[in-house]
Order: C-alpha cells, then sequence, then structure tokens
C-alpha cells in the first residue's frame, strides 16, 4: 500500500495491516460555501475506494483512489478546483425498506471498464460504547488528503461521529478496487452502514513537506 502513495503520505495501519473501503452513499444536497444547493446536480449517488493516511504533521485523514458519481460537472468541477479523482460513472441506488442496492459502471475515465454491484439489509444499530476500536479506526476520520502535481492539499472534515449499523446479506460483485491498482480482496468484508450526518469541508490548505536533519 505504502507503494502506491506520494511521497509525504505514510500509510496508516491497524494491527500492523493497511485497510482499502469501497463505500456507497448518497449524497445529499451539496453546496458549495453559503450559496444554496444547486437542484439536480446537489444530489448524487458516489462510490468511492480509499485508503487511510498520515501525513507529515502526524494527522490522520483519508486518501481516495477514485470517486465515482453519475454527474459529469460534478467530475469536472472537483478535478479541477479540487484536484479530486473523481470519475464519471452510470450509477443506480435502490432501496427497498432495510435493502439496499448499488451498481456503477465508470464511463470516464475510458482506461479502465471498472464497475461495482453491492447489496446488503441493514441491521441493528450499534451503541457508541460498543463500537469497537477497528470500526472506529476506520470510520472517525476528520480529514482528507489529494495531490495537485507535487503538493499534497489537506481539507479539515467537520461532521459528528457517525451513526453505526450491522450488515447482514452482504453481496458484492467488484472489479474497482483492482482498477485502482490494488489487490483484489480476499474472504468477507467488514461492513458497517451509516444513516448519515451533516458534513462540512473546509477549504484545502498545502501539507508542509517534512523536515529532514
Amino acid at each position: 500500500m505504502q507503494r502506491r502513495l506520494p511521497p509525504g503520505l505514510t500509510v496508516d495501519t491497524f494491527g500492523g495491516s493497511a485497510w482499502v473501503g469501497l463505500i456507497p452513499f448518497v449524497m445529499r444536497d451539496v453546496k458549495l460555501g453559503p450559496t444554496p444547493p444547486v437542484p439536480w446536480l446537489g444530489t448524487f449517488i458516489e462510490i468511492n475506494v480509499r485508503t487511510y493516511v498520515v501525513d507529515s504533521l502526524g494527522r490522520r485523514a483519508v486518501w481516495f483512489f477514485s470517486l465515482d458519481v453519475p454527474r459529469s460537472a460534478i467530475v469536472a468541477v472537483a478535478r479541477s478546483v479540487f484536484a479530486l479523482p473523481y470519475c464519471w460513472a452510470q450509477a443506480t441506488h435502490r432501496c427497498d425498506g432495510d435493502q439496499h442496492r448499488y451498481e456503477m459502471t465508470r464511463r470516464w475515465p475510458r482506461s479502465s471498464t471498472a464497475s461495482a454491484d453491492m447489496s446488503f439489509t441493514v441491521g441493528d444499530a450499534i451503541a457508541r460504547e460498543d463500537v469497537s476500536d477497528l470500526d472506529h479506526f476506520l470510520t472517525a476520520r476528520w480529514a482528507l488528503i489529494t495531490q495537485r502535481r507535487s503538493s499534497l492539499l489537506y481539507g479539515q472534515v467537520r461532521h459528528p461521529r457517525w451513526p453505526l449499523h450491522h450488515v447482514e446479506d452482504i453481496q458484492i460483485d467488484e472489479n474497482v478496487i483492482a482498477a485502482a491498482g490494488l489487490p483484489s480482496p480476499v474472504g468477507p468484508p467488514r461492513a458497517l452502514y451509516s444513516p448519515g450526518v451533516d458534513v462540512e469541508i473546509a477549504w484545502f490548505q498545502n501539507v508542509p513537506e517534512k523536515e529532514t536533519r
């Protein structure tokens, strides 16, 4: 995993292991600064592939390998303004009570035929005091880091702790992780569900280069 990261970042591990997240969700009422949400564009499906990193100041953050959305305008803005590796995809989310299904096929960049088909059933809520150390490690991330040319950019993410639920009846058929240049997963996933929270992302700042002596 460390070889897949740019200089200046160290993979964040739990128990000596690096973790990769495949996260499907729906973004609702997204807006830029004090402006109101843009109709249609402000709500969309996103499926991202991520890992967990530490920067030169010791700050823990999320590093994205890809973020697939069905809005080409979102892709253009996110890539040009925020230097995030958004991809344009055909994506759907169907919900029937506690049953969810996400399907995605990447349209652009066309160098990869990345796709994912994921379904699951939402189980019981997990009390905050019962959230495991590993699940807290994977979900308690209040920053993201991306790269523009040779510079790393840090964005603080403000939100409450995610309310978490167990997940049952998990079915995953995907190659989007391999499309990111990572080994295909082996064995069952560690899966959680959250009904969501309000999230605010601060403007990005340059990550200082690590001093050498």
